[in-house]
């Protein structure tokens, strides 16, 4: 009963939004703000022609990389530093200014150090998502209960299997919450660096519409880097749901 709520509720917000929308173009025109039917329509003979599923495939690809990229690393790096907090407080400035600095800002320097193809793209999605998961993983690592690791090392654990089968699950649920934060961050700075020197890509769409004064094409590159992003989200939700199957359901564990 709930779920249906929440669905009905979802469709009543996406009507209002959509006739808002339909609204402001009446009032501003077509011309600056295009309207709901037009922008489906144009997204539909894109996606009929493989104009904007080539383009969100290239967008699509840098994020990915980027996500590996700079998601990987983020994920090691708390847990090869978990018995070194000295050098975890060493890092923490500089993790914090990093995590805080406008990466955006790197767009050009990441354009001059790697050229205008796919690789400043990536550079610029993975330093958006290392500190993201990075300081997911930390909080992870850091809030679980040490009497766990205790009872394992008096059991006659190893480091090894401490990491493994104590620390590893217990950091896990961070690790995809930081994951579901950074991935619609990935590909809104695939799209931000597309913006500023590509070719190909859903920014590029969106900077040739732009430049064309076609706001049709501008939102239907939109709609499509919506869509990648909620389509991003449930992978995730997929792949978190294989994953921690070992865990309960918060539903039963209220209960009980």
């Amino acid at each position: 009963m709930i779920r249906w709520r929440t669905l009905i509720d979802r469709v009543l917000v996406l009507l209002l939004i959509l006739a808002l929308w339909q609204a402001g173009s009446l009032w501003f025109g077509s011309y600056w703000l295009s309207s709901p039917w037009a922008t489906t329509t144009r997204f539909v003979e894109q996606i009929i022609n493989g104009e904007l599923i080539r383009h969100a495939g290239y967008t699509l690809a840098e994020a990915g990389a980027g996500t590996l990229i700079g998601g990987l690393p983020a994920v090691l790096l708390p847990f090869l530093l978990r018995r070194h907090p000295i050098i975890v407080a060493i890092l923490d400035p500089f993790m914090v200014g990093g995590y805080g600095a406008p990466k955006l800002a790197f767009a050009p320097l990441f354009l001059l150090w790697f050229g205008i193809g796919m690789e400043s793209k990536i550079a610029l999605t993975a330093s958006v998502v290392f500190f993201i998961v990075y300081f997911a993983t930390l909080a992870g690592v850091r809030t679980l209960d040490p009497r766990l690791i205790q009872m394992a090392q008096i059991a006659g654990a190893s480091e090894r299997q401490i990491a493994r089968h104590i620390v590893m699950p217990g950091a896990v649920p961070n690790i995809f919450a930081g994951f579901r934060i950074a991935v619609p961050y990935a590909i809104a700075a695939a799209v931000i660096a597309e913006l500023i020197s590509s070719n190909r890509g859903l920014g590029y769409l969106v900077q040739t519409g732009a430049m064309n004064f076609d706001t049709t094409s501008v939102f239907a590159a939109i709609v499509a880097a919506t869509l990648l992003v909620h389509a991003a989200n449930m992978a995730m939700n997929t792949l978190e749901a294989l994953l921690m199957r070992w865990r309960p359901p918060l539903q039963s564990i209220m209960e009980s």
